[in-house]
């Protein structure tokens, strides 16, 4: 099974691909640059990890999503339901609806 998961700063990088994809990689770094404070090797770095994880491709300097926003979610919620809740959707909505 994939891991859909991302740190912090890889879902601060995917949240700006998606909201502006396909985008090439210099805008990218400039949109990084002014969004998050990050240099353009951070900004490549991020992006070789988050390709890594397969949910992002850098084709010819074009940046775009292999899942969209909402798979994504999607998928990292069927995650979470099958590794903390044994699969049970059931037993999911009764943990959360305690609070």
């Amino acid at each position: 099974m994939k891991e859909y998961r991302l740190t912090e700063a890889e879902l601060k990088l995917a949240e700006i691909i998606w909201a502006n994809e396909p985008i090439s990689s210099p805008n990218l770094v400039k949109l990084c640059e002014a969004q998050l404070d990050w240099k353009k090797s951070t900004t490549y770095t991020m992006l070789k990890k988050i390709e890594i994880k397969e949910i992002f491709i850098n084709n010819k300097g074009i940046v775009e999503s292999l899942l969209t926003k909402e798979e994504f979610y999607t998928e990292q919620s069927k995650q979470i339901v099958d590794e903390g809740f044994d699969g049970s959707f059931p037993r999911f909505l009764a943990a959360f609806s305690r609070n």
